[in-house]
């Protein structure tokens, strides 16, 4: 199995986790505050993580390197990206929240540009265009002139938080750092900071075991498993925009999720942008790879 090809198994791996936690972010919400969220689910990702670690025999190497990434990377992700994230969930209906944040593919094939010196050719460009023309119908839900949302900071809340889910991924492709070492990492960095606003904020306070339950499922799972797949992808993929427009997978599952499990309603407006967003998938992945692109990846 060539490098690609490995990449893209990685990639629709975590897709597939993926489509199950705007569902698990709303029953969450529903109990508790964001920053009680996140830090349930990061406690929980930590031990996953260090579990792994230590199973690898990779704890000594661990302990040793690799922290002044962390630093950053730990800050950048799980801190900023999910306080931003599970706030605008907070506020917005789950499948508005979910659109928004898939359009963070769009933005990180292009900051792949100037950030990895990647090349974004003509059809990646089309294939975004169509893809983000669908997501827009679904986050307007059909009135995509008048740009009415239910909640305008909701919206730039899940703006703002595909730009940094973005950007910590394309700085760690050049992270040297084996996938499961550097999620322990950055979660061992995260957790003192989070302990500490939630001491400064709402305290620890008990919400119920189906609280918990969504809690250790975002932990194990969306921060967890799918960030180590999702990675491995990345490093091993030889252009970004190849497994970036696979998460346009996703949107159909969650909504499905959402509907039978919280009861939003599926609005026509999101079967139309479901049908742009699958059909500029599907026209970025029929692309041909360049010869010197695929003896690269052999």
């Amino acid at each position: 199995m060539n490098s690609d090809r490995q990449a893209m198994a990685y990639g629709l791996g975590a897709v597939a986790l993926w489509s199950t936690v705007a569902t698990a972010f709303k029953v969450a919400l529903g109990h508790m505050s964001p920053l009680e969220l996140i830090w349930i689910a990061a406690l929980v990702s930590w031990i996953l993580m260090g579990t792994l670690v230590i199973r690898r025999g990779q704890m000594r190497n661990a302990l040793r390197q690799g922290w002044s990434t962390a630093c950053w990377a730990g800050l950048l992700n799980p801190v900023a990206y999910y306080l931003v994230l599970f706030a605008a969930y907070d506020r917005l209906p789950g499948q508005e929240a979910m659109a928004l944040n898939y359009t963070w593919a769009l933005t990180m094939a292009l900051l792949a540009v100037p950030i990895l010196k990647q090349r974004l050719t003509p059809v990646d460009v089309l294939a975004g265009g169509v893809a983000y023309s669908g997501v827009w119908v679904i986050a307007t839900r059909g009135q995509v002139l008048s740009v009415t949302f239910a909640d305008a900071l909701g919206v730039v809340l899940a703006l703002v938080s595909t730009l940094i889910w973005a950007l910590y991924w394309l700085l760690n492709a050049r992270d040297r750092r084996p996938p499961m070492v550097a999620q322990w990492q950055n979660f061992s960095v995260a957790i003192p900071v989070l302990t500490i606003l939630m001491l400064l904020g709402p305290g620890f306070e008990w919400h119920g075991i189906t609280a918990l339950g969504a809690g250790v499922y975002v932990g194990l799972f969306e921060m967890g498993v799918a960030f180590v797949l999702w990675q491995m992808a990345v490093h091993k993929v030889s252009r970004t925009a190849k497994v970036s427009n696979l998460i346009f997978l996703s949107p159909p599952v969650s909504l499905l999720l959402l509907h039978f499990v919280i009861g939003e309603p599926i609005l026509p407006s999101t079967l139309v942008g479901l049908v742009l967003i699958l059909s500029g998938l599907g026209l970025q992945q029929c692309q041909r790879t360049p010869p010197a692109q695929e003896d690269a990846s052999t």
